[in-house]
């Protein structure tokens, strides 16, 4: 059996991505009644606002569900009591130190992943205990690691250093792309954009139409001297792109940015003003489907791709 499954207790090695402001209890419950591993992002919420999400899912499936809890976050110290105290089965850690909380989470009952940019951060985390990690490449949406690593880069290499299972993250969206993933050794994909863009998620109408109007070349990773984060172009982007051509500071950049706009952009729709996070294969997205539907037609393409592979 596959051991991100059987560790997770799902049907099929597809996660969802915890995507702050898209991944509340309705998309997280709908992954995982569709067989894959839905999580609560915890990056958007108060502890209390978290719990209740944590709750709504269970109601919705009696799937496992799982958390995201990003430990820069200035929420995550009571994110991870909340965590803790709803005994949440399976946590998925980014950002921040491996070894400040996977053994409390272990000895709460649940597993833990963490994400990482690096291959020596997949072997640190290796080393504290987790249970798996996510190769996340350059490629994803919102928050990138500072190094460039690419998806297939990353992945193979993590794959070659760790002997937990590594799941492949960034630029993944379909059947086919989960084939190469396993191709590089990943034994499951973590996928943010794909259910982003899906009924379920609780992003803005204005904001999912948006991105399926992307072109290849419609994202970037902009802020590079604070905080590394993939947009779609919009006028607010245009913005910061124009203060770092001039050399403006992190500090004035942080001030550009403000409080609240990932919220404006992905949750409120303002397509000017806000942030809109969103990974480079948005461009090869073309629908809103259900979640169900997402991994039915992942599954299929998989098995498809799967047999069509030349033998040399």
């Amino acid at each position: 059996m596959n051991r991100v499954c059987e560790l997770l207790g799902i049907d099929y090695p597809i996660i969802q991505g915890g995507m702050a402001w898209c991944s509340g209890a309705r998309l997280a419950a709908a992954v995982s009644a569709a067989g894959g591993l839905g999580l609560v992002g915890g990056g958007s919420m108060e502890p209390e606002l978290f719990r209740q999400h944590i709750r709504k899912a269970r109601t919705l499936t009696d799937r496992p569900v799982g958390v995201n809890i990003p430990l820069t976050f200035r929420q995550a110290p009571g994110l991870i009591q909340v965590a803790l105290e709803e005994r949440v089965p399976a946590v998925f850690i980014s950002a921040g130190s491996p070894k400040r909380h996977t053994a409390t989470f272990k000895d709460n009952g649940a597993r833990v992943f963490h994400v990482v940019s690096t291959p020596e951060q997949a072997v640190k985390c290796q080393q504290a205990g987790v249970d798996g990690v996510v190769a996340e490449g350059f490629e994803a949406g919102g928050h990138n690691g500072r190094e460039e690593l690419t998806t297939m880069v990353l992945t193979a290499h993590a794959a070659r250093l760790v002997d937990v299972p590594v799941l492949a993250a960034g630029g993944i969206a379909t059947g086919r792309q989960l084939a190469a993933a396993f191709a590089l050794g990943a034994e499951g994909v973590q996928l943010g954009t794909r259910f982003a863009l899906t009924r379920e998620s609780s992003a803005h109408e204005n904001f999912k139409n948006f991105c399926l109007q992307a072109g290849s070349d419609a994202t970037l990773v902009v802020l590079k001297k604070k905080i590394p984060v993939r947009m779609m172009n919009n006028p607010f982007r245009e913005r910061i792109i124009a203060a770092e051509a001039r050399g403006a500071s992190g500090e004035e950049l942080l001030e550009i940015l403000g409080e609240g706009r990932p919220r404006r952009g992905m949750f409120e729709g303002d397509l000017t003003e806000g942030v809109l996070e969103i990974g480079q294969v948005t461009a090869m997205i073309e629908d809103l489907p259900s979640c169900a539907e997402v991994i039915e037609r992942m599954m299929a393409e998989y098995e498809q791709a799967r047999r069509s592979l030349p033998v040399f």
